[in-house]
């Protein structure tokens, strides 16, 4: 049987969803922002609009930006939720009209990716709009199905495969390989490639083999550019593209020294 936990941030992102704002929910791919969806919606007690940015008919529609327009597709309903919105062209400027226009209308969006998500919502909704992220399950959530016992028993395939929420589905290893392997052809290099017109997806795949070796250590620009036939600002470029998808971040070299701080090069680590 499918096991759906709850997760952590659901209450806050219910309570966010009020008159005339955005709710923004951003992740990766596969970590179950439509679940989540599907999960809050079970709990409104008045009718809402449910619309997916990657079906064609939805994009058409949401085209002609006029407050008639969507005043008629919403109906009596108050309540918008737009499944991967990034996939809308200028969606930011369609939910500004709406929330300003429209009195009364909260909106949910999800994205999983940064890329097109806050370049369109991020100025037009300046004050009008609040962000939540969703990531792959935490220990926290596992408490739901988990005993400390079964934690530990599980934590050496965990730390290997990750907390992807279909992953607690599949209980052979070869199948978790190749579902990982799934989700890296199909999502994470679909979506660098198709929002950057990056050809080379090899360079990329190398480049997170290279990082998962210095998980930790400070990275070296161009140490990585000149083992991958790439320059400097290339790489950075490829790291700045898998933090907009999930994959990576980065967090600062510490120093007791502030000025040396700003010198030293940054860490990388893989999200899950």
């Amino acid at each position: 049987m499918k096991q759906i936990l709850k997760r952590a941030i659901e209450a806050q992102v219910l309570k966010s969803l009020v008159p005339n704002k955005v709710v923004v929910l951003l992740g990766p791919r596969r970590v179950g922002k439509t679940v989540l969806i599907k999960q809050i919606i079970e709990q409104f007690d008045e009718p809402y609009l449910l619309l997916n940015g990657e079906d064609g008919d939805t994009r058409k529609i949401l085209e002609h930006r006029s407050k008639q327009s969507y005043v008629n597709l919403l109906g009596a309903k108050r309540t918008l939720i737009i499944d991967e919105a990034q996939k809308i062209p200028e969606v930011g400027s369609i939910l500004k009209l709406m929330v300003d226009e429209i009195e009364g209308i909260r909106i949910l969006v999800t994205g999983s990716s940064a890329f097109d998500i806050n370049k369109y919502t991020g100025e037009p909704l300046t004050g009008r709009k609040k962000d939540f992220n969703l990531f792959a399950l935490s220990e926290a959530e596992l408490d739901q199905v988990e005993n400390e016992i079964q934690k530990i028993a599980n934590l050496k395939h965990r730390l290997v495969y990750g907390n992807y929420p279909e992953l607690l589905q599949l209980a052979d290893a070869s199948e978790k390989r190749e579902y990982l392997q799934d989700l890296v052809n199909a999502y994470l290099l679909k979506d660098i490639l198709e929002f950057e017109n990056i050809r080379n997806s090899d360079k990329i795949l190398n480049l997170l083999r290279l990082i998962a070796f210095q998980v930790g250590g400070e990275i070296s620009y161009n140490e990585i550019g000149a083992q991958l036939s790439m320059s400097k600002n290339t790489v950075e470029k490829y790291l700045d593209l898998l933090s907009k998808v999930y994959v990576l971040h980065s967090v600062n070299a510490f120093s007791r020294k502030l000025r040396k701080e700003i010198a030293k090069g940054k860490k990388w680590y893989f999200y899950d």
